[in-house]
């Protein structure tokens, strides 16, 4: 139970929370009882200093009987002494701890006076005493007391109140601290949940939406990765279910006319027909092995790249010369322009499997007759640009011909020999090397592939 983060956030809040709350309450009730403490000595003392004063102008009978009247009515005592501290007039009749307090030294105190006990845990009175000179210059002392009896039970009273409101505030705080781990853990828990059921393989994670922090980001990272996850295992579903179609359709083919071959009543003509086209499956075949065999190890970065610094009008040349009978049969002109200088960092023999494959496609998709050009700027990167006038690509299509085994026309593409992996190959091989790739195309107008290659070391 304890192991579970909502108590441990619940625990480690309600810890925090109630040192800072005790801490602040005993901070506050020490300020508080120490200013009530000082407002009593303060009053104390300015009455006295108010009866010193009084006595100054008017020190006879009636005056002190009117002082010690009025203090009798109040919760302080009042004593008149002479200046050998002899009891004048009192309105308390004085006892041990009085006399105590009457017999110590005032003499540091000045003309001013002072408190003269403040102690009221300790002692039974507080007291202050305020000097006077009477008109003959004789020297007399107003002595307030004020039992600590009053001011203990006015603490008391205090201390319960605090004691109260500390109630009130640790329950408060322990309401808080539950709804509070409840909105804090609540994410966790729907990510928790959310991360059990991907390891399950269960990737349809549809979590809330989040919260601009840390917790937010997590969740947002969380969604991420299971839809990725999805799209991926979606597209490997569509993988390996287009491979089998794939694998399938030759083997099928090889198989129904091996069986035609095999049999006696088909003349040599009809035997001979059915031998090529047994070899031309067996060739879409082993292309379409060796295309997944080349993904595989782009995949599992296999695929060694040797960058270097490459004349590319040199290349170009002896790429085309590779190509040219096949253009030349279809009566397609292959044009090259650039500058011979140009110089590309590139690993020169997969940027020939890149070349192969995009002059391959223009000529299975150019008309009869038509051009191909193959053009090289120089600006801050080589750009290399591959335009055909051929049939062209749908607009709708072109964001997805670089994924594996999409076709923007199966049968079309079945015919012509694709196998839907060219373009993905093409694109990881120019990536890998440092490069990018481009398309435009218009329907009937013809597609242009750009290649952005790296001009230096």
């Amino acid at each position: 139970m304890v192991n579970k983060i909502s108590i441990k956030i619940s625990l480690l809040y309600f810890s925090i929370m109630s040192v800072i709350l005790l801490v602040s309450l005993v901070v506050i009730h020490e300020k508080m009882v120490d200013g009530q403490v000082q407002t009593e000595l303060d009053n104390l003392y300015q009455r006295g200093n108010s009866h010193s004063e009084v006595l100054e102008s008017h020190f006879d009978e009636e005056t002190q009987d009117h002082i010690v009247l009025m203090e009798s009515k109040t919760t302080t005592d009042v004593m008149i002494l002479d200046d050998e501290k002899r009891v004048i007039s009192s309105s308390v009749q004085p006892n041990d701890e009085i006399e105590e307090i009457l017999n110590r030294d005032i003499s540091e105190m000045g003309l001013y006076g002072g408190i003269i006990a403040a102690d009221w845990r300790e002692q039974p009175y507080i007291a202050s005493v305020s000097p006077f000179v009477r008109q003959n210059n004789d020297v007399g002392y107003v002595y307030m007391f004020k039992s600590t009896g009053r001011l203990q039970a006015l603490i008391a009273a205090l201390n319960q109140h605090f004691f109260i409101s500390s109630l009130i505030m640790f329950v408060f705080l322990f309401i808080s601290m539950f709804f509070l781990s409840r909105a804090l853990t609540r994410p966790l828990l729907k990510m928790t949940e959310a991360t059990k059921r991907l390891s399950k393989g269960d990737f349809t994670v549809d979590l809330p939406a989040a919260s601009r922090d840390e917790l937010g980001e997590l969740s947002a990272a969380i969604q991420l990765l299971a839809d990725d996850l999805h799209r991926l295992q979606t597209s490997r579903r569509e993988f390996l279910a287009s491979i089998s179609h794939e694998l399938r359709t030759p083997l099928t083919y090889i198989k129904g006319y091996s069986d035609i071959v095999s049999k006696n009543h088909i003349n040599d003509e009809e035997r001979e027909q059915y031998i090529d086209i047994i070899k031309e499956e067996t060739e879409k075949l082993s292309k379409l092995i060796k295309d997944l065999l080349d993904l595989a190890k782009l995949d599992q970065h296999e695929f060694s790249i040797q960058l270097d610094e490459v004349p590319l009008m040199t290349m170009l040349e002896r790429v085309a010369g590779k190509v040219r009978p096949a253009f030349q049969k279809k009566q397609l002109e292959l044009v090259i322009t650039g500058s011979g200088d140009i110089k590309a960092v590139v690993d020169p023999v997969r940027l020939e499997q890149v070349l192969l494959n995009l002059l391959d496609n223009a000529r299975k998709y150019s008309h009869q007759g038509g051009k191909v050009k193959i053009s090289v700027v120089k600006e801050d990167k080589v750009h290399l640009f591959i335009k055909d006038e051929g049939i062209g690509i749908p607009k709708e299509d072109l964001p997805y011909i670089f994924e594996r085994l999409f076709r923007v026309d199966k049968s079309r593409n079945r015919e012509m020999g694709g196998t839907g992996l060219g373009l993905s190959i093409v694109k990881e091989l120019i990536e890998a090397q440092g490069g990018k790739i481009n398309v435009q195309s218009d329907l009937q107008k013809g597609t242009t592939f750009e290649l952005i290659l790296e001009g230096e070391l």
